[in-house]
């Protein structure tokens, strides 16, 4: 069964987030709380405390911390972005793992990808909305 949310595949959870231009391909399975993203321990490949809480956000909220081994593969964006992609991927991990938690994690808006994109430049301006300087003479 493969789908958006995730897949069921032997014992291990998949399932996928984006941020931005980031993706993030996430495995859960039962295990110590061992958390690794692209072969690392996720504390020295997310080097901003920030970064490092988005990503452990889902298991704090469903008191899931510590039970579940989590393999994160993300590609993309930089590691805000790719933080982000990997809490949204592990949230449908875990509700695809326990309906019960699913309604816990759309309450606290961890279900919900962030469509927001940097807006592209126009013609004319020096950005997306940042026009020349004005010059009276």
């Amino acid at each position: 069964m493969s789908s958006e949310a995730g897949t069921v595949t032997s014992d291990y959870i998949w399932g996928t987030g984006r941020r931005k231009t980031s993706v993030a391909r996430v495995r859960v399975r039962l295990g110590e709380g061992e958390i690794i993203v692209n072969q690392k321990p996720f504390e020295k490949f997310f080097s901003r405390e920030r970064d490092r809480q988005t990503l452990v956000a889902p298991l704090k909220l469903t008191k899931m911390l510590g039970k579940y081994d989590v393999y994160v593969t993300t590609d993309g964006g930089g590691t805000t972005g790719q933080a982000g992609a990997a809490s949204l991927g592990l949230s449908r991990c875990l509700a695809k793992a326990d309906n019960e938690l699913e309604h816990q994690l759309r309450e606290a808006g961890l279900l919900t990808r962030d469509s927001r994109r940097k807006e592209r430049k126009k013609y004319g301006l020096r950005g997306a909305r940042r026009g020349c300087q004005f010059s009276k003479r």
